[in-house]
């Protein structure tokens, strides 16, 4: 399996990288938005993980640049993984087009609980947030 971690806080990526690690798991990693959407282009990716809050575009911008696109890369599953906890996150994510959504400080249960949840959901488009 392969998942990309697009987030801007490198200490964030090393634990997440480390996390993934003990499972087998590959990661690749983007610092910004722009850099992710690139990877996704030239890359095969089994999972997104994206943080929100990047300089330049945001989080939500590029799931929606993701959601948009014209190819099968546009159901490519994506966990947001952010630190903001405004009551209405969870609604804009899913408006965005986000599968799921976990809340900083990662906890490895959490994370392979999300990543087990977006790639076992068959294709099926059911609302994984709620």
């Amino acid at each position: 399996m392969r998942v990309l971690f697009v987030e801007d806080n490198p200490l964030n990526r090393r634990v997440v990288k480390h996390m993934l690690d003990t499972a087998g798991v590959e990661m690749a990693e983007a610092e910004e938005a722009e850099t992710g959407l690139a990877m996704i282009d030239a890359e095969v990716f089994d999972v997104v993980l994206m943080d929100l809050r990047m300089p330049g575009m945001d989080g939500l911008t590029a799931i929606r640049h993701i959601r948009a696109r014209s190819d099968a890369k546009a159901s490519l599953p994506v966990v947001v993984v952010t630190a903001d906890n405004a009551h209405d996150i969870r609604e804009r994510a899913k408006a965005a087009g986000a599968d799921d959504l976990l809340l900083k400080p990662v906890e490895m249960r959490s994370l392979f609980d999300a990543i087990g949840r977006v790639v076992t959901r068959g294709g099926q488009k059911e609302a994984l947030l709620a």
